[in-house]
């Protein structure tokens, strides 16, 4: 199961009626393969697509896209309001370590023909 804390889901509805997104239409998160750690997160107002997981509640909706549900399984959204880094932020239990920037994970089980610790991928490469 995901879940949101308040203020992720506070500002998650401020950024769906900020996109005019239909009823239909949520934040859609998916883990791609990529980033300083290995896999990266992305984010972007759509609607759900054929099997992915959807997660509705008061005013808004969640859409965790169907290859990326392993990967975020028990996550936590959060929202953080720090001057210099505001924003989403995923509280992921299934990553065995995060990049500085928060926006990459090597997760604990890779993905078939992805190896550990690439030089580009060492989590200290972040902008």
């Amino acid at each position: 199961m995901i879940t949101l804390t308040k203020n992720a889901e506070e500002e998650l509805v401020n950024l769906l009626k900020s996109k005019s997104a239909t009823a239909d239409q949520g934040l859609r998160l998916k883990t791609v393969q990529g980033g300083c750690a290995g896999m990266s997160y992305e984010m972007k107002v759509s609607l759900p697509e054929a099997d992915d997981h959807v997660v509705d509640f008061e005013n808004g909706r969640l859409i965790i896209a169907a290859e990326s549900i392993a990967y975020l399984e028990g996550c936590e959204i959060a929202y953080s309001y720090d001057l210099s880094d505001s924003g989403f932020k995923i509280n992921n239990p299934n990553a065995s370590r995060n990049c500085g920037c928060g926006t990459s994970f090597e997760p604990k089980e890779l993905p078939q023909g992805m190896t550990s610790s690439s030089p580009e991928q060492d989590g200290e490469s972040c902008k």
